[in-house]
């Protein structure tokens, strides 16, 4: 059997795909039937915000913009499934697609490089391109200067120790890409999720395939680790309630309980310049994680949290 991987070709992204590629090689190992071994190949696709480097994410829409074009290459046939990070992901699935995988999720938690926010001097320069990032951060240092920030994690971190305009006090990026990259020792601090919720969808990958090839779908759904789509479905749910993407400052985590059948999730919605945070916790069963998701955006109390 011969499978076609679509994928953007940075270092995080080919890492991901090969990540999902070792996944259903063992998904099918001893498997193969009458088609042979199970054969892989990349389709590399550049997408919008590959190209656009110079335009702040949320000014170019938010969210779809790294995965459109990869999109389109299963839905023209040249692939026969794509790999995403989730939080990349719309929440609401692309006509002729089914989000047919979302394997073990890795660590949702965003990483500050460079300093501790805590020893991070008053006035200290911040790089993120993040909305949400930006303005809970804010929200803990109001005193804290923001810059953005485009390009891989390389030149991400790379901020930190450039000279003249372009250094900056400190960086922040998902702890997950930072672990896949074999990076994490650059990260000064892991933040707590009680101090920045993470992105709907941080840490998880999301791979999606035609929802009419159904012998694509049985074999992605071996590498599907229940508790992660549980937690994933949950929050883009979420999201999708507030019709919302990565141009709003929001972010979830949900929490599947280990063997009791609970599901938790925290959400945030805030103010652009961080001064207003608003959050709520919801509970509920997780047998219906999309029911809890809404239920947390209809949960969200009014803007009554602004700092003083």
């Amino acid at each position: 059997m011969r499978l076609r991987i679509a994928t953007r070709g940075s270092a995080l992204a080919l890492w991901q795909a090969r990540h999902v590629a070792a996944l259903l090689r063992d998904a099918a190992d001893g498997d193969a039937g009458a088609d042979g071994p199970l054969e892989i190949e990349e389709v590399v696709v550049r997408t919008t915000g590959d190209v656009r480097r110079d335009v702040p994410i949320h000014e170019m829409g938010g969210q779809g913009v790294f995965v459109k074009e990869v999109q389109t290459a299963v839905l023209d046939g040249r692939a026969d499934l794509a790999v995403h990070s989730a939080k990349d992901l719309p929440p609401r699935p692309a006509p002729g697609l089914v989000l047919a995988a979302v394997p073990r999720r890795a660590d949702p938690r965003d990483a500050l490089a460079g300093a501790a926010l805590a020893d991070l001097a008053a006035g200290a320069r911040v790089a993120t391109g993040s909305v949400r990032r930006r303005a809970q951060l804010a929200w803990l240092r109001p005193d804290l200067t923001f810059v953005g920030l485009r390009g891989n994690i390389a030149t991400r971190l790379d901020r930190v120790a450039a000279q003249g305009a372009d250094r900056v006090d400190g960086v922040v990026v998902a702890a997950a890409a930072l672990e896949r990259l074999g990076l994490l020792d650059r990260a000064a601090e892991l933040l707590a999720v009680s101090d920045l919720l993470p992105q709907v969808g941080q840490g998880a990958l999301a791979v999606e395939c035609a929802e009419d090839r159904p012998v694509v779908r049985d074999l992605l759904a071996r590498i599907e680790d229940p508790a992660s789509r549980i937690e994933v479905d949950a929050e883009r749910a979420f999201l999708d309630t507030l019709g919302g993407g990565c141009e709003l400052p929001v972010g979830a985590l949900a929490r599947a309980g280990a063997g009791t059948g609970a599901l938790t999730i925290d959400v945030m919605m805030a103010s652009l310049d961080g001064r207003i945070v608003a959050r709520h916790r919801a509970e509920g069963p997780a047998a219906d994680p999309e029911a809890l998701g809404r239920a947390a955006a209809a949960g969200l109390p009014p803007w009554s949290t602004a700092n003083p």
